[in-house]
């Protein structure tokens, strides 16, 4: 049986995002020789809890998904860690089979995982680029970076 959100009738209803732990910290400065630096990245949901949420006058049902994201900056230079929480309202139907798939499994349904990781990746990568730069390590994604262009003997512009 396809849940409402599924079949594409409701959007994704993330009301609220919380950060409730930042780390950063670098063991050891990152030197030009350091030709083996690999960045390690953890991503997760870690507790679901069924919660009232404050919706104006009244409380409505909702859930609570706690997360972490963190990087691992090896051999030993930097970690950074980021932990926080994001409210979800949905039917109560769907309410109820999330936590039950999280009592028994430790798991939530793809389509909503899929959509939580996506927030906590755009969210929590824009912190972690602030926090990299605080304590000088390399982003921990690609940027864009501009090359020089070397033209022809011939060009005329």
């Amino acid at each position: 049986m396809l849940s409402k959100f599924q079949k594409g009738l409701i959007k994704m209803p993330i009301v609220g995002f919380n950060l409730t732990n930042l780390q950063a910290q670098k063991t050891k400065p990152l030197e030009s020789k350091e030709k083996e630096l690999k960045i390690q990245s953890k991503l997760g949901i870690t507790a679901v809890k069924e919660e009232k949420l404050p919706t104006g006058k009244t409380k409505t049902d909702g859930l609570r998904f706690d997360f972490e994201f963190k990087l691992d900056y090896q051999p030993g230079i930097a970690k950074i860690a980021i932990e926080g929480f994001m409210y979800y309202m949905d039917d109560p139907k769907i309410l109820k089979e999330i936590t039950d798939q999280w009592k028994k499994e430790k798991n939530i349904p793809l389509d909503v995982k899929t959509q939580l990781l996506n927030t906590v990746v755009l969210r929590a990568s824009i912190k972690a680029l602030q926090l990299e730069q605080e304590i000088n390590v390399p982003p921990h994604m690609p940027f864009p970076s501009v090359k020089p262009v070397t033209r022809g003997k011939d060009y005329i512009g």
